[in-house]
């Protein structure tokens, strides 16, 4: 049968509340989830958007979580190896500058080609509308997931609990989807997994040594500085 609680059902607008609650007519409060699908490229979430807007579901409430790599439209941050530290730098007003794109938020995550209407839509299009609006399409994206119905998101969005806990997401009585979940093993592994070069160690290994020969804190520093001389 037909489903009766997602705003699909009667073309009634999403819930804007973030728990996502209806009352139920014998007073209880009852939570609809969202949906969490996870695949392991940002490139895959452009195919299953696309196979979305062939569905009945085109419609429905969704967003697309993804880096500042794909969604940032400043002209410098945009350019920069560096995007996430220049964005927050910007946020935070250092400098004495801000960033007018961020302040145009609001027109883009409530743009009517973004609302259940047309149908499904896609980084691409995000990305498009937020140049053509000048607002920030990596914070729009965010916004939306609050009247979000289904959320897109690489694997590591869902698996790394620090991503996680940046990107406000709470799984707690969500529904979670992985894509081709055999590449699991490898995700979680990248998200524990840090990686270093020679000149890192030995600028490292540098410093610890003058930490070891001043006599600071040789107890800490030198199972450390033996890490270091062994990898190098």
């Amino acid at each position: 049968g037909p489903c009766t609680e997602c705003s699909c059902s009667s073309g009634k607008e999403p819930d804007k509340d973030p728990s996502h609650t209806k009352k139920k007519e014998n007073g209880d409060w009852l939570c609809v989830p969202k949906i969490f699908f996870g695949t392991r490229t940002h490139k895959q979430i452009t195919q299953i958007s696309r196979e979305l807007k062939r569905t009945a579901y085109s419609s429905v409430p969704m967003t697309i979580l993804s880096s500042r790599d794909y969604t940032c439209i400043h002209p410098v941050v945009s350019n920069s190896s560096n995007r996430n530290e220049m964005c927050v730098e910007l946020l935070e007003g250092k400098h004495g500058k801000s960033c007018s794109y961020y302040h145009g938020v609001h027109k883009l995550s409530e743009h009517h080609a973004l609302q259940p209407a047309p149908r499904a839509w896609d980084i691409e299009d995000l990305v498009s509308l937020g140049r053509r609006l000048r607002a920030c399409p990596y914070f729009a994206a965010r916004e939306l997931m609050v009247g979000a119905d289904i959320v897109f998101c690489p694997y590591n969005y869902l698996l790394d609990p620090q991503i996680r806990d940046s990107m406000d997401i709470s799984l707690k009585d969500q529904v979670v989807i992985l894509d081709e979940a055999h590449n699991i093993e490898d995700c979680a592994r990248e998200s524990v997994s840090y990686g270093v070069t020679e000149n890192q160690l030995r600028a490292a290994r540098e410093e610890l040594d003058l930490m070891v020969n001043s006599s600071i804190r040789q107890k800490h520093h030198e199972p450390l500085q033996a890490v270091c001389c062994s990898l190098i």
